[in-house]
């Protein structure tokens, strides 16, 4: 029974239940009002479930919750990266999501919150680090967020799997029961990817195409601490989608910095933008 059909049959029913004839004719309409109420009553349940995980900073597990953005940080931990480098990036995220115009944007949208989780990627033959799911909107959602992330302890390691990184962050996005008006992943490096040693394994054009055919957007952050032409490497390889771009950070130090332009450019765009062509203007220091 659909809810308009069950806001019209409740009454009728419950009147029925009053003025039936016999006990059992009584005792049946009885039953038929109570589950005509109970049909209104379920829809209501499960929106204050979803918005009260919501406030919790989780993804409802009723319906799906709908916010302005899914966004899944896409974290290098291949070995290019030391335990101080990784660090800095976790650090750097926190810092970002803390900062006033980042919490500005993430309220700036029609629904005023946002989904994230971080996916932290190295060999493309092994298996990614995801956290859960959070939904963002008050500042105290944010600093759950944020103290989550700078305790995160490093558990993947070995070579540069760009694109299995961002084939299993658009894998969280498809199963996380949100609907986001724009979804993103955001990917931080500070190499190029390398060649797996098992062939099946998922490059990156292979993942671009999945992006493009989930209409999921990639963007790029370009650490240039070992690869000076980091930047335009992720430019032409790693970006893909309806105004993707690149921030560029110095180094490790300077992460912070470019993670929180990039989350404000992200989390504040509009929802329709102009395409543009592919070209060094793209890339933002």
């Amino acid at each position: 029974m659909g809810k308009g059909a069950g806001a019209q049959a409740a009454p009728e029913l419950c009147r029925a239940a009053s003025g039936a004839g016999t006990l059992w004719a009584r005792a049946l309409a009885v039953l038929l009002c109570l589950a005509a109420l109970l049909c209104l009553a379920a829809p209501l349940c499960c929106a204050d479930r979803a918005l009260a995980q919501a406030d919790r900073g989780q993804p409802s597990t009723a319906a799906p919750l709908t916010v302005d953005l899914e966004i899944v940080l896409a974290v290098d931990a291949s070995a290019s990266v030391d335990k101080g480098e990784f660090r800095l990036q976790l650090r750097g995220i926190a810092a970002a999501f803390r900062a006033p115009d980042v919490r500005a944007a993430i309220r700036s949208g029609v629904h005023r919150r946002v989904a994230v989780a971080l996916n932290i990627w190295a060999d493309a033959t092994i298996p990614k680090q995801r956290t859960p799911w959070f939904v963002l909107r008050s500042d105290a959602q944010i600093e759950r967020f944020a103290n989550h992330v700078e305790r995160l302890k490093r558990k993947v390691a070995g070579g540069t799997g760009i694109g299995s990184g961002i084939a299993d962050a658009i894998r969280m996005i498809n199963t996380n029961r949100i609907h986001g008006l724009r979804k993103v992943v955001d990917v931080s490096g500070d190499g190029k990817e390398t060649a797996s040693r098992e062939e099946l394994s998922l490059t990156l054009p292979t993942a671009l195409a999945m992006a493009l055919s989930n209409n999921v957007v990639v963007n790029g952050l370009a650490i240039r601490n070992e690869v000076p032409d980091l930047a335009t490497y992720y430019r032409r390889n790693v970006i893909e989608g309806t105004g993707a771009f690149v921030i560029e950070a110095r180094d490790y130090r300077d992460f912070a910095r470019a993670m929180r332009l990039k989350l404000v450019r992200e989390i504040a765009s509009p929802l329709v933008r102009v395409r543009e062509p592919k070209r060094l203007s793209r890339v933002v220091r």
